[in-house]
């Protein structure tokens, strides 16, 4: 199931990006209008999804039985995280900026990035480009810094729990207890606030759903109480009434979907779900490199072939598996023989389950 919801999100994430930047899609906008309307505004929600997921595999990783269980200091874990996503992700900046100096030879247009400079990139590369108000290289590059921010603050509060349990005794999961008050304050506070959209709190609702999904998968009924779930249940019910936000709303479902279904896995096989897990396994890839794709594929189309919607139409299914395909040969050739060298390190931070 996680593999599914990473390859369908995956997916949704380029064809949002391919609708929202135009200018390919400014010409089929005209014939349909609502699909490229749809896939312009609610296709970003899929955003919710791999929040979830992050979530879900952070638990797994660093506290599959609810309790910190990294067999190294955190720092490292921290580190590797780091190292995990930005040694990929510099590997995408400059592969966008070569995509983004031969697409502003043929296309004048507002999706395409200006030529950055030293400070652009040392913004990028240290994950803080939003913070800093330092425009963005790369459609969805913001994600990436914040993964890399719940990361960090999901650590920090395991570490708190650990560090409060080995003082005063064990108690009754003192990480369940704070994961579900700061996913309460996210969905109650911090997610109705907009200034604070450039930081973890605001997006630690779905975040922490998706782990505490994983400890109810984990230990059924131990460590996520039915008293502690219904105080979850309710509070999210509870957020929504006093502000309904889709977002909210599906990552909650995704969250209960995962619960749910988990435990009733089982390994599927087949053509299609080897297509699903292929797809899964590359969508960080795809979610790196797909933007620098569409800039070239737009730009080529609107320079050299007809404004018509038949063309451009198929200019977008064209970027679409251009996307996929630049995806899965960076996949092989630039993501994994990075995470082989971050896994190869010595002083690495190792926890009781690899997610």
């Amino acid at each position: 199931m996680i593999d599914l919801l990473k390859a369908v999100a995956a997916q949704l994430i380029v064809l949002h990006h391919l609708a929202f930047y135009g200018p390919m899609s400014d010409v089929v906008a005209t014939a349909a209008p609502q699909l490229i309307e749809w896939l312009s505004r609610q296709g970003r929600l899929a955003v919710q999804v791999f929040l979830v997921v992050g979530g879900f595999l952070a638990a797994r990783q660093l506290a599959p039985e609810g309790r910190l269980a990294l067999r190294g200091p955190p720092w490292a874990a921290m580190r590797d995280r780091y190292l995990r996503l930005v040694l990929p992700y510099a590997a995408m900046l400059v592969f966008v900026l070569a995509c983004a100096a031969l697409a502003r030879r043929w296309l004048d247009h507002p999706s395409v990035p200006a030529a950055a400079d030293g400070w652009d990139l040392l913004a990028h590369l240290l994950l803080l480009q939003d913070l800093l108000d330092v425009d963005a290289l790369s459609a969805g590059v913001w994600y990436v810094a914040i993964d890399f921010q719940l990361f960090v603050m999901f650590l920090g509060l395991l570490w708190i729990a650990a560090r409060a349990e080995s003082r005063f005794g064990p108690g009754r999961s003192p990480a369940v207890v704070a994961t579900t008050a700061l996913v309460l304050a996210s969905l109650l506070h911090f997610n109705r606030d907009a200034g604070w959209d450039e930081a973890a709190p605001y997006f630690f609702g779905a975040y922490g759903a998706g782990a505490l999904a994983a400890w109810w998968i984990a230990t059924p009924g131990r460590l996520l109480s039915p008293r502690l779930a219904t105080v979850l249940l309710l509070g999210s019910a509870l957020a929504l009434v006093i502000d309904y936000r889709p977002r909210i709303a599906l990552a909650a479902a995704v969250a209960l979907a995962i619960a749910i279904a988990a435990p009733r896995a089982q390994v599927l096989q087949g053509r299609a779900w080897a297509a699903i897990d292929a797809l899964s396994r590359v969508s960080y890839s795809l979610f790196l490199v797909h933007f620098g794709v569409c800039l070239v594929v737009n730009a080529v189309f609107v320079r050299f072939l007809p404004a018509t919607v038949w063309v451009q139409g198929l200019g977008l299914l064209v970027a679409w598996a251009a996307s996929v395909a630049t995806a899965a040969l960076f996949h092989r050739w630039i993501e994994l023989p990075a995470l082989a060298w971050v896994a190869a390190r010595p002083g690495r931070a190792t926890s009781a389950l690899r997610a």
